[in-house]
């Protein structure tokens, strides 16, 4: 047992998620997680952009270097491999040179940001339908939506053009984070993250960089698409006790490392409820997406690995109905007179729905729409006098955010694909006994629950594979 403690070597996987970081550490030769660390982020900012939705990349690096110096110290000094996932379509804009400043010790050494911008995340609506469809047409199979990459990027050159001449290098937030441990001069992006912005076509593996200067877009901001599972570069410096020179991976998607955690069969498919929800499949070797998207399609291809392909149903609308629900709650009891915290609301809103086991209450609960149904928003419907308890009500809301992704990608769909079993993962089910209840009434297959699910340990998964295939 000392021989083997001794002997071994870590990966490091990080996940830079909407609302919290989560850092791993991987056994290179067991290929089992040592350790885990997740902390909030609460890096949600005000913005007078309307629809906006912004966070503080300062809080996310300042939790990412909590998250880090958690771990043990003897076991980062023996990482020799980094991976980074995190939260896709997003963008953060940096000057090259001048993007974090490094500080610490030259036992523990840590980086903050310098000259960066706000990270506009995937939950942004500053981009109308009327906006996007005054867009040209991407030469990529997969639709444009608000909050992708390319869409803000253009919003901000109709309605700041002045903000983008502050940067010159854009990315999404767990590109940066590459970018800063590597000091490099340009951002690498993999497919995986490149085709969430859009304009990318993902067959070439290459941006739409003429339909883009035809449209006057700053092409120069865009990051060197690289194939996904490669490496990046080296760390620069020491970092919180792992050696200088460690690989480090392209940054990839928070969706296709859950995915790769999970995946253990090719009959398998991946529920995954968190922040939002998603429901994906693997394709068959082979596949290729149709060239034109389809805007009113629920389901997507995103691209995988080696050149692979998933088929998600991704909903808008997961644990943030929840918390949106809470909220108002709070916020109505606040109105009352009563100072009540959120966490205290939880445990009472799951335990009362627990209680109350079937309702006829109907919740829609797409408060924000879907990619594929912009202005379908929330609604409530058949309402009596004897199904309006915090249980009746919380019991639906639970059952609509199934009822809603289930009517994205029906069981029937997932038949004709040979999926055989549904592997469920992610902090809403983790923590919501009632959305676990109702994910096994919504699907007529075997649901089972996944150890170790997360993109965390995805990413490093994925790192493990890539240096096992170098060596």
């Amino acid at each position: 047992m000392a021989l083997s403690t001794c002997t071994s070597n870590y990966i490091l996987g990080i996940d830079l998620g909407t609302t919290s970081v989560k850092v791993v550490l991987l056994d290179s030769l067991s290929r089992t997680v040592t350790e885990s660390y997740c902390l909030p982020t609460r890096a949600d900012k005000e913005s007078n952009v309307t629809n906006a939705k912004e966070q503080d990349p300062e809080r996310i690096i300042n939790t990412l270097n909590q998250c880090v110096a958690s771990l043990p110290g003897e076991k980062l000094q023996k990482v020799v491999g980094i991976g980074v996932s995190g939260q896709m379509h997003g963008v953060v804009f940096w000057r090259a040179k001048t993007g974090c400043e490094w500080f610490g010790t030259n036992n523990v050494r840590m980086f903050k940001p310098k000259d960066t911008s706000q990270l506009i995340i995937w939950q942004d609506s500053r981009c109308s339908s009327d906006f996007l469809s005054s867009l040209p047409q991407p030469n990529s199979h997969l639709t444009l939506a608000t909050g992708f990459g390319c869409a803000t990027i253009f919003w901000l050159l109709k309605h700041k053009p002045g903000f983008l001449t502050e940067f010159n290098v854009a990315g999404t937030i767990h590109d940066y984070v590459v970018s800063m441990l590597c000091a490099s001069k340009d951002c690498s992006i993999s497919a995986q993250n490149a085709a969430s912005w859009g304009y990318f076509n993902t067959v070439t593996h290459q941006w739409n960089l003429d339909i883009l200067r035809e449209a006057g877009f700053p092409v120069h901001l865009l990051p060197e698409p690289v194939e996904s599972g490669a490496f990046a570069g080296h760390t620069c410096s020491e970092w919180h006790g792992i050696p200088a020179n460690t690989p480090v991976g392209v940054a990839l998607g928070d969706l296709q490392c859950s995915v790769y955690s999970t995946m253990t069969n090719k009959t398998d498919a991946v529920l995954n409820i968190s922040t939002s929800a998603q429901l994906t499949f693997a394709m068959p070797a082979g596949f290729a997406p149709d060239c034109v998207p389809d805007a009113l399609s629920p389901i997507a291809y995103f691209p995988y690995f080696s050149g692979s392909y998933l088929a998600v149903a991704a909903s808008l609308n997961g644990g943030n109905v929840m918390a949106t629900f809470v909220g108002m709650l709070t916020s109505w009891i606040k109105d009352l007179g009563v100072e009540i915290s959120e966490t205290s609301i939880y445990p009472q809103l799951i335990q009362a729905a627990q209680d109350q086991l079937d309702t006829d209450l109907r919740v829609t609960p797409t408060v924000l729409g879907e990619r594929h149904a912009a202005t379908s928003l929330g609604q409530v419907s058949n309402i009596s006098p004897w199904n309006l308890s915090l249980g009746h009500v919380t019991r639906a809301l639970c059952r609509g955010i199934l009822d809603n992704l289930v009517s994205m990608m029906p069981s029937h769909t997932l038949r004709e694909a040979g999926v055989e079993r549904i592997v469920a993962s992610g902090s809403a089910l983790t923590r919501n006994e009632v959305i676990r209840q109702e994910v096994e009434k919504a699907f007529p297959l075997p649901v089972v629950y996944g150890k170790d699910v997360d993109s965390a340990v995805g990413v490093a998964m994925v790192c493990s594979d890539y240096l096992s295939r170098k060596r």
